[in-house]
C-alpha cells in the first residue's frame, strides 16, 4: 500500500495510476489523514433481471380512487384543470 499526499498525487498522478493498474493500493492523504483510495475501474456488465419484486408488493384496489386531479395531471404531464 502506498500513501501519497495530495501535492504528490497531483504531480505524480500518471505514475500513481500505473501503480494502481498494476494492483498496488494507493491512498491519497491530506495532512497525514487518508482521504481517498485510488483503484482501477472495472466496468460492471450485469444485465438486470426484471421482476424481482413480483408478488412482494401489493396495491389496494382503491389506490387511486381519491387521487387529486392536479396530482394526476402532474403524472401525465398536463396542467390541472
Amino acid at each position: 500500500m502506498k500513501i501519497s499526499n495530495i501535492h504528490e498525487a497531483k504531480s505524480q498522478l500518471s505514475k500513481l495510476i500505473e501503480s494502481a493498474l498494476a494492483g498496488e493500493e494507493i491512498i491519497i492523504a491530506k495532512a497525514g489523514k487518508p482521504l481517498v483510495r485510488l483503484i482501477p475501474y472495472h466496468e460492471q456488465i450485469q444485465s438486470r433481471k426484471p421482476g424481482g419484486w413480483e408478488g412482494k408488493v401489493v396495491m389496494s384496489d382503491d389506490f387511486d380512487d381519491d387521487l387529486p386531479p392536479e396530482l394526476l395531471a402532474g403524472f401525465i404531464g398536463k396542467e390541472a384543470e
